[in-house]
């Protein structure tokens, strides 16, 4: 649990780490690499450590320091393959791609993941049984076998982010090109291909959304690559920023050009930002808010890992706000803990919500749905009056590296008391 008291006098700077989102395919990609592979800016959050361990269970040799992971797959040893961890995310799923490339076949638990609505992974098995594979699920275990990789073939990825990465993957494994039509352009998904390209695979990118992998390459021995920075963090503290910040903080490796679609929204609400040098972004307190309406969608559109954060904001807001939600099935279910805080927010539907304001928030014991309405509850708990309880913290500490570090050095009173 993190124990919050209202924190409204926040300042100086706050330096952005590596993404989640690219650093969990980037790892998996590793295993690409017949030698050595370094990863810089590496994010230290319970995600990676979970993938470590995956790659550890297998024989990598493996080190993990001041945000540089290296991993050496000299002598892999698939009969003591332990993929307990890996199953705790959805990205484990990444996985199975480099399984069939090796083994022509996989096994591994029934991805979980977040609690934000339907992330099925249907798509998934059904791409894999196209190219050929046999699957069968036994309690709770996928399992693949055989396959087809001399047949050049084109998948529709239907801008999913995980697929993308997955068939990418999957596809330099395979002798014949590989065409991914309606591929998702997420800024981690080219993190992915400059990897790949780095490794020696040829990789052409169209602006219809279409990545083509020219099969039979041969990669290196050795790779080195740096992991982007998050702009979902610059995002977190941007809103931190708006409403917490005595004047402004300054936030550093943003990834500005990544979040226009929420700069453009946050301005509308009368938020000040500013550009500053080598990608710092300034973000000014603003003591008064008008409401706008938000729509989710695929890059470069609105961030729906941003929605529950902005959220937040929302309930500061002049009037009445809404969300639209297109991308997830009932993510917005968590938005029952604001009535604990005394806020305004109604589900209309699924896909649809009303947040009222502004209201003043008070103190209570909330709860953590997921990653980013954990993370939304703790800027919650800043503006609230009194001393607010933040349960479930897991789901936080498997997106953000040093949320707690960072957030006290701007100042905030806020502790671990788990």
């Amino acid at each position: 649990m993190f124990r919050i008291q209202q924190s409204q006098s926040l300042k100086w700077e706050v330096t952005i780490g590596g993404s989640k989102n690219a650093a969990l395919p980037l790892i998996a990609a590793t295993l690409l690499i017949p030698g050595k592979t370094t990863l810089t800016n590496v994010p230290d959050i319970l995600d990676v450590h979970d993938f470590i361990h995956f790659l550890r269970s297998i024989g990598c040799q493996v080190s993990f320091q001041n945000s540089t992971l290296q991993v050496d797959n000299s002598d892999i040893n698939w009969d003591t393959i332990d993929t307990s961890m890996i199953a705790r995310t959805r990205a484990g799923i990444y996985f199975v791609a480099w399984l069939l490339s090796r083994f022509w076949s996989a096994q591994m638990p029934y991805p979980q993941g977040d609690k934000i609505g339907k992330r099925p992974i249907d798509e998934h098995i059904e791409w894999y049984q196209n190219m050929g594979y046999q699957f069968e699920l036994q309690e709770d275990i996928l399992k693949f076998s055989s396959g087809d990789t001399k047949k050049e073939s084109t998948i529709y990825a239907y801008f999913a982010v995980t697929a993308t990465a997955n068939l990418i993957m999957w596809a330099v494994g395979r002798k014949a090109n590989t065409t991914i039509k309606l591929a998702a352009f997420e800024p981690h998904i080219f993190n992915l291909i400059d990897f790949l390209r780095s490794a020696g695979v040829q990789i052409d990118i169209r602006y219809d959304h279409t990545i083509i992998i020219h099969g039979g390459a041969t990669l290196k021995n050795s790779v080195s690559h740096e992991v982007i920075s998050d702009y979902l963090q610059s995002g977190t503290f941007a809103i931190i920023g708006a409403l917490c910040a005595k004047e402004y903080i300054d936030i550093k490796q943003a990834r500005i050009k990544d979040l226009s679609a929420f700069l453009y929204k946050l301005n509308s609400c009368w938020v000040q930002t500013q550009d500053l040098w080598n990608d710092t972004l300034r973000v000014y307190r603003s003591n008064k808010l008008t409401a706008t309406n938000i729509q989710t969608n695929i890059f470069p559109g609105f961030p729906t890992d941003l929605m529950p954060l902005f959220s937040v904001l929302m309930t500061q807001c002049q009037g009445t706000s809404r969300i639209h939600e297109v991308l997830y099935e009932g993510r917005l279910n968590w938005l029952v803990e604001y009535e604990r805080l005394g806020g305004q927010a109604r589900i209309i539907n699924l896909h649809e919500a009303k947040i009222s304001g502004p209201t003043q928030l008070i103190w209570n014991k909330v709860n953590s749905w997921d990653l980013r309405s954990g993370a939304a509850m703790v800027i919650a708990g800043m503006i609230a009056e009194g001393e607010t309880i933040v349960e479930n913290i897991y789901w936080i500490k498997r997106g953000y590296d040093d949320f707690l570090w960072k957030l006290q050095s701007l100042g905030a009173d806020i502790t671990d008391i788990s």
